[in-house]
């Protein structure tokens, strides 16, 4: 996901470097949630998000270069997962068990890739709404236009994929339906396995499906079906694909399609969302996860060009963003922290990028994520995701007076350009606070007679920590500020001086 999406691999900053939790000058490295259960070799943390790129436009003028230019690399700091590991949307699937005995086959593992760590989800926000009532009417359409596991296999190259179970001399690949936790069609997959670790794994992605419904939608007192140690609807896919047996596989998937669309239909998961106040990040990356897997990575080579980035340090929680606010990226990329945060915080959340291909890119992203969260049953905040100069962009220039939380990463910034948006930051809201690598503010700055009428003197900037290897352009530890304005400093000091 660029600095910010190492910021936002976290929590919701997904601004997270390593899935972060911000304290006054330093941050502290918490361990992700656990699971009320996880397969065998996985753990909550891994689930990767999604989660980072941007084209190049002719500017205006020689700053408009330089922005697009800074824009490119802050792009590529956002996918919802690093460019390091752009390719591995998902986790490394094994079907191999040397032994086909019901009580051997718990070797069998879901395997994944080393990934950032994550930080803890954000407080609960007792006025969100998270459940989508249209997900859960019996009333109109139940098609989804969105992009199906099954396509993505389908699409690859002759050889990449081979069926997931024994066929013999027949290659073709065999399709299920998988239900997800609303009145809407399942999502159709092939039942396959990638020859090469990087491709898109169907078969992890259908276990992490049934994983987080398990965990975040079905009621505590009904949870045994799918935990059970031994009859278990988990269990009995891992068992299944401990025999290799697309018979047990196929018969495990109808059990629980049937016990989802039960609870769907008797009220148990819609009653359940209505109790909750707070999306867990394991949850909001495998949704960011699938979304980005669809859409950006099977477009991945159009974003070689730009290859600086990072992933994640939090930023929703040390801003305390809640979901009745305004959320702005300047410079979003494909839009992955933008989603991220209409996702986890159910904020309004908008977007400005100048290079074409990223923005290409981020229009799929946004689709696929309307579509994705109807599907999961879950009501976004309002996405906006605009093309342009984010210093000459009409909509954008009005939204920053109403944003309540900003992200700017200006690492490579010229001064001019800085000082540019310094301008911008007068006519922001008081307590509007903004997240950037590099400080608006010089260290030791004091105000004076003589620069009083300077913006900077409206910021009360704080520095935080980044740790190491949660930035992909280096692997030590670095800073990022949140400046609030606050014009109570500027004020005290005006009255001290009689003006």
């Amino acid at each position: 996901m660029g600095f910010f999406d190492h910021l936002q691999k976290g929590n919701g900053f997904s601004l997270q470097a390593k899935k972060p939790q911000i304290r006054k000058v330093v941050t502290q490295k918490k361990p992700a949630p656990k699971s009320r259960s996880s397969p065998a070799g996985t753990t909550d943390s891994q689930v990767a998000p999604s989660i980072r790129s941007t084209p190049i436009v002719k500017s205006r003028s020689s700053n408009a270069q330089s922005r697009n230019n800074e824009s490119s690399g802050k792009q590529c700091l956002r996918t919802p997962i690093s460019r390091r590991n752009l390719k591995r949307p998902s986790p490394i699937q094994r079907l191999e068990s040397d032994d086909d005995d019901d009580d051997n086959d718990t070797d069998t593992s879901f395997e994944v890739r080393k990934r950032a760590k994550l930080s803890d989800s954000v407080e609960p926000d007792l006025s969100r709404r998270i459940r989508s009532v249209e997900a859960f009417s019996k009333d109109g359409p139940k098609t989804l236009r969105m992009v199906h596991a099954a396509n993505i296999t389908a699409a690859k190259a002759a050889g990449k994929y081979k069926p997931a179970f024994e066929k013999g001399v027949d290659e073709k690949l065999s399709e299920i339906t998988l239900q997800y936790p609303s009145t809407f069609e399942g999502e159709r997959y092939q039942l396959a396995v990638s020859k090469e670790n990087d491709d898109f794994k169907p078969l992890d992605d259908i276990f992490q499906v049934v994983e987080m419904v398990s965990e975040y939608y079905i009621p505590e007192n009904m949870l045994d079906e799918f935990n059970n140690e031994s009859t278990g609807i988990k269990r009995r896919i891992r068992r299944a694909f401990a025999h290799a047996s697309e018979a047990e596989f196929r018969e495990v998937i109808s059990d629980y399609n049937r016990a989802v669309q039960k609870y769907v239909s008797d009220g148990s998961i819609a009653k359940h969302l209505d109790e909750t106040h707070v999306l867990q990040l394991p949850l909001v990356e495998r949704i960011l996860t699938q979304i980005y897997s669809r859409t950006v990575s099977p477009r991945v080579d159009s974003l070689r060009q730009y290859e600086n980035g990072t992933d994640n340090v939090t930023i929703f929680k040390e801003t305390h963003l809640k979901s009745g606010q305004v959320f702005v990226d300047l410079g979003s990329g494909v839009g992955n922290v933008v989603l991220q945060a209409a996702l986890e915080i159910g904020c309004e959340s908008w977007g400005c990028e100048m290079m074409p291909n990223a923005c290409t890119l981020a229009d799929l992203q946004q689709a696929e994520f309307k579509a994705r969260c109807s599907l999961w049953g879950i009501t976004p905040g309002k996405t906006r995701l605009i093309q342009g100069d984010f210093l000459t962009e009409q909509s954008i220039i009005e939204v920053l007076k109403r944003a309540d939380v900003v992200l700017i990463n200006n690492q490579a910034f010229t001064p001019q350009l800085n000082n540019e948006l310094i301008n911008h930051f007068l006519d922001m809201k008081e307590g509007c606070k903004i997240v950037s690598l590099k400080s608006f503010v010089p260290a030791g700055h004091k105000i004076t007679s003589r620069n009083l009428n300077s913006p900077i003197n409206l910021l009360d900037v704080r520095q935080l920590n980044y740790w190491s290897d949660s930035v992909s352009w280096t692997d030590v530890g670095g800073t990022y500020f949140i400046a609030k304005k606050d014009s109570s400093r500027l004020k005290a000091f005006a009255d001290s001086q009689g003006f």
